[in-house]
């Protein structure tokens, strides 16, 4: 297992002007990880990408690798090999010389880098495109290319920034499974900026969700998903997210509207409180909250239905065919340990 690729970040804090973009991010990724970045446009996971690659510096806190203070290392001396959305790639170049420049700039010997570079290229299976230009190949293919060239010169960290959304959607899929599997093969350290939740989730062994310049959480995607640790978090992760509603709870009951449902734990005193709950947890019953079918959406093997609850729209996720009719009243129900719930005002998890 890999040793080398720790990164450390403490208290890191960038201003840009009277702008912060980042609040002291607390951040510690172990070797070997595949760690994601998530979290909506300009909630600073790219700063922060940015700031470990050393091509930003920070404004307070320190950068640590591997035990090693890099604050204010140049990026050539951090070992670290990035692959932007844009893929950066050298037009005039063929592939091979674009795979191979990092390689030259530091001087190694000629045969050695046509080595490297047949090898880096059968990793990422385009060892037969070697001789074509960017301009020649696929999407698909030129982000190969661009992989190939961050392995190279097998860096101790591997960042990746946005690096499928370029991709369409079928070779999103396809590429998301091929990066986890490099990434173990290659046995290095990967920290991946995405806002795509679903590609975080399948991706990732830990993430850290961005809000707004501060990391709100950080854990495994089955811990963010079970257990997400704000309001705003809930309404980020999953797809569809969280329907979330206003409640309140008193002891172990806990009131919708005008339905009730005993809660596994005691909340003492009565106080209001927003109720979370997953799509995938509300079921049509005999009894509970009074809804009305507002559309239903067909995905071939599931379908969401999206309800009307007073003036809110909630979704349902279900595997079977809904068989409901637009206007529809049902009553809608949930297992009490599938309730969320969040306080009001700071957004916490109760």
């Amino acid at each position: 297992m890999s040793t080398a690729g720790r990164v450390n970040l403490r208290d890191v804090v960038k201003r840009h002007g009277t702008f912060t973009a980042l609040h002291g991010i607390d951040l510690e990724i172990a070797p070997g990880e595949f760690f994601a970045l998530l979290g909506p446009s300009g909630s600073g996971k790219t700063t922060t990408l940015r700031i470990i690659a050393g091509l930003d510096s920070v404004s307070g806190g320190r950068v640590f690798l591997d035990g090693v203070d890099v604050t204010d290392a140049e990026p050539g001396e951090r070992d670290v090999a990035m692959v932007f959305q844009s893929y950066a790639l050298y037009p005039h170049m063929t592939v091979a010389e674009n795979i191979g420049f990092p390689l030259r700039m530091v001087g190694t010997p000629k045969p050695e880098i046509d080595r490297a570079v047949r090898d880096a290229a059968a990793k990422v299976r385009i060892d037969h495109l070697l001789d074509r230009r960017p301009g020649q190949l696929s999407g698909g293919q030129q982000q190969r290319c661009a992989l190939a060239r961050a392995i190279v010169r097998k860096p101790r960290l591997f960042l990746l920034d946005e690096p499928l959304s370029n991709l369409d959607a079928k070779l999103r899929l396809e590429t998301r499974v091929e990066l986890k599997k490099l990434q173990r093969s290659l046995d290095v350290t990967a920290v991946y900026v995405t806002h795509d939740q679903e590609e975080a989730m399948t991706i990732a062994d830990r993430m850290a969700v961005f809000m707004e310049g501060r990391i709100v959480q950080v854990g495994t995607p089955e811990e963010v998903f079970a257990k997400p640790a704000t309001v705003e978090v809930a309404a980020f992760i999953g797809s569809p997210p969280m329907n979330l509603l206003p409640a309140s709870v008193r002891g172990r009951m806990l009131a919708v509207g005008s339905y009730a449902i005993a809660l596994p734990r005691d909340f003492g005193a009565e106080r209001p409180v927003v109720l979370g709950l997953r799509p995938g947890a509300l079921r049509i019953a005999d009894e509970g909250l009074a809804a009305r079918v507002y559309l239903v959406e067909h995905l071939g093997d599931s379908s969401i239905v999206n309800f009307q609850l007073g003036d809110q729209i909630v979704k349902m996720r279900t595997d079977q065919k809904p068989g409901l009719r637009e206007g529809e009243s049902v009553r809608l129900s949930f297992a009490p340990e599938d309730a969320h719930l969040f306080a009001p005002d700071t957004g916490l998890r109760l």
